[in-house]
C-alpha cells in the first residue's frame, strides 16, 4: 500500500509517468480481482485515457492538485455517465448513467484516475459486503474473511494494493465497517459537507460520502478534493479545506470515552482500544468518563429510519422507466410486483418491506414517528457529551472481521452497526483509525468522533496516533502493486 504523498512523489520526480503508474494498478486489478471481486467493473479505457492527460499536464509544468495522477476506486453506487452504475444488484445490472455525480465531476477535474467502480452491498445494504448480486468481497488480509460492508470494494482494493485510496458511502456505518475490517483510515463527514447528487439513496438524510485510505493525511486530502458547496443538492452547505489544519497532536485535548461502548466489545478489540488509550495519555490528552445512555436505542431507531427512507427511495424502481424488468405478466400490478421481486436481492426486499411497514397508516406514529423523537434525543445526547470533550473515542465495529457465509440472523447483522449508526442519526464526523490485531492477524479499528464540522479534530488525532504508532498498525496483505 502506497499513500497519495509517495504516488506524487514518484510522478513529480518524473520516476514513473502516470500511464506507466496506471497500467501498473490496472494489470494488479486484473490479476488479484478475481479473488478479492472488489471491483464490478474495470474501467481501462477512461484510466488510460485521464493517465496521459495527466502526464500532458505534467510535460506542459501546469500546476497540479495534490491528487493529480492518483489511481482510486468509485463505489458503484455513485453515477458515473457513460459507465454502468449497477448498486451491486440486479435491478441496475445494465444502468448507464446520462449524468455524472458531483463528487466524480470535483475528483475527474482534480485529476484523479478512476480505475473501476467498486463492489457494495446490494443498494448499501448489508454490514459484511455479502448482499452483492456480483458475489461477496473477500478480505485481502484473509480471504475467507469478508472486507465489511456496504463499502466492501473500495476497502478491499485498498487495503490489496489495488488502489491509492477509495470512495465509499456510509448510511450507519459503510466506509468505516470496512475500513475497520481492512486496517485502513476510513472517514465519514459531517451531514452536508459532501454533495450527495448524483449518489443513488439509501437514507437521503444519513447518507454521506468518505473517502478510504491508508493514512489520515491521504483522507483529508480526498476529502478536501470533495468538500466544495453543491448549489444542485438542498443539503450540501460545504466545508473548509481540512489539510492547512492539520496539527498532529492532542495535547491539551479532553477525549470522551461512553461507557456504553465498553460493554459490547470482543476482548481483542477492548484489549487494542484500551492500548490506544494509553497512548493518547501519554500524548498529553485528557480522558474523560462519559455516559451514553441512549445507545440502547440507536439500532432500533436507525433501521426504522433507514428502512423507511429507503422504502420511499427505491419506489421509483418499477421496470417502467429504467432498470430491469419482469419478461411476461398478467397485469400493470403483477408487471411492478414481478419486477421488483426477481430485481431486488433478499436483504433489499426485507428492509422495503420493514419500512413500508412502519410507514403504514397504523403504524406511522407507533414507530416512524417515534424513532424521529429518539433520533433528536440522541442528537442532544452528543451535545451534552461535547461540552465535556472536544472528541469521542470508542470501537468502530465491536469484533474484527466476519468468516464469510458465518449464516448471522438479519438481526445479528444489524447489531454490527451498534458502534457506527449512532454517529448518522446526528449528522456528526466521525472515522476509524487501525489501532491492533487480532490473535488471526485480522485488523482493529478504533473510532474517533466529533462535533459538527469538527474533522480536522478527529483526522488531528488521527495523523497523532499514527505518528506515535509510526505505522505499526499498517499491514500489507501482500497482494497488489508493486513499484
Amino acid at each position: 500500500m502506497m499513500t497519495i504523498k509517495e504516488i506524487r512523489k514518484r510522478l513529480d520526480g518524473g520516476d514513473i509517468s502516470c500511464r506507466e503508474l496506471t497500467e501498473a494498478f490496472l494489470d494488479a486489478a486484473k490479476r488479484d480481482n478475481p479473488a478479492l471481486n472488489a471491483y464490478i467493473r474495470i474501467t481501462e479505457e477512461e484510466a488510460l485515457r485521464a493517465a496521459d492527460a495527466a502526464d500532458a499536464r505534467r510535460a506542459k509544468g501546469e500546476a497540479l492538485s495534490p491528487l493529480d495522477g492518483v489511481p482510486f476506486i468509485l463505489k458503484d453506487n455513485i453515477n458515473t455517465k457513460g459507465i454502468t452504475t449497477t448498486c451491486a444488484s440486479k435491478m441496475l445490472a445494465n444502468y448507464v448513467p446520462i449524468f455524472d455525480a458531483f463528487i466524480w465531476e470535483k475528483l475527474r477535474d482534480s485529476g484523479a484516475i478512476m480505475l473501476g467502480k467498486g463492489n457494495m452491498d446490494e443498494f448499501a445494504m448489508g454490514s459484511t459486503g455479502e448482499t452483492s448480486y456480483f458475489g461477496a468481497t473477500s478480505n485481502p488480509h484473509n480471504l475467507d474473511h469478508v472486507a465489511g460492508g456496504s463499502s466492501s470494494g473500495p476497502a478491499a482494493a485498498v487495503a490489496g494494493g489495488l488502489a491509492v485510496f477509495g470512495i465509499g458511502s456510509d448510511t450507519g456505518g459503510s466506509v468505516r465497517i470496512p475500513a475497520s475490517f481492512c486496517g485502513l483510515v476510513g472517514l465519514k463527514p459531517t451531514y452536508g459537507a459532501i454533495s450527495r447528487r448524483g449518489v443513488i439513496a439509501y437514507g437521503s438524510s444519513l447518507d454521506q460520502i468518505g473517502p478510504i485510505a491508508v493514512c489520515a493525511e491521504d483522507a483529508a486530502l480526498v476529502f478536501d478534493a470533495m468538500c466544495e458547496k453543491d448549489p444542485g443538492d438542498m443539503t450540501s452547505v460545504g466545508s473548509e479545506p481540512v489539510t492547512p489544519k492539520l496539527t498532529g497532536s492532542v495535547a491539551g485535548k479532553k477525549i470522551g470515552m461512553a461507557r456504553e461502548f465498553f460493554e459490547v466489545m470482543s476482548p481483542p478489540v477492548r484489549e487494542a482500544i484500551e492500548r490506544a488509550v494509553k497512548l493518547f495519555e501519554k500524548m498529553g490528552a485528557t480522558i474523560v468518563p462519559l455516559e451514553f445512555p441512549m445507545l440502547r436505542y440507536t439500532l432500533s431507531t436507525y433501521y426504522i429510519i433507514a428502512c423507511a427512507e429507503a422504502a420511499s427511495n427505491l419506489g421509483r424502481f418499477d421496470g417502467l422507466r429504467y432498470g430491469y424488468r419482469a419478461e411476461s405478466a398478467a397485469d400493470l400490478d403483477d408487471f411492478i410486483c414481478r419486477t421488483r421481486t426477481e430485481g431486488f436481492g433478499k436483504e433489499v426486499r426485507r428492509r422495503i418491506l420493514l419500512g413500508t411497514y412502519v410507514l403504514s397508516a397504523g403504524y406511522y406514529d407507533a414507530y416512524y414517528n417515534k424513532a424521529q423523537l429518539l433520533r433528536r434525543a440522541i442528537k442532544n445526547e452528543f451535545s451534552e457529551m461535547f461540552k465535556k470533550c472536544d472528541l469521542l473515542l470508542g470501537p468502530t465495529v465491536a469484533t474484527t472481521a466476519l468468516q464469510k457465509g458465518s449464516g448471522l440472523t438479519p438481526v445479528e447483522m444489524y447489531q454490527t452497526d451498534i458502534c457506527t449508526s449512532s454517529v448518522n442519526l446526528a449528522g456528526l464526523p466521525a472515522m476509524s483509525v487501525p489501532c491492533g490485531f487480532d490473535e488471526k492477524g485480522l485488523p482493529i479499528g478504533l473510532q474517533l468522533v466529533g462535533p459538527h464540522f469538527g474533522e480536522s479534530e478527529i483526522l488531528s488525532a488521527a495523523l497523532a496516533f499514527e505518528r506515535e504508532t509510526a505505522g505499526e498498525f499498517l499491514k500489507s496483505s501482500g497482494m497488489g502493486v508493486k513499484l
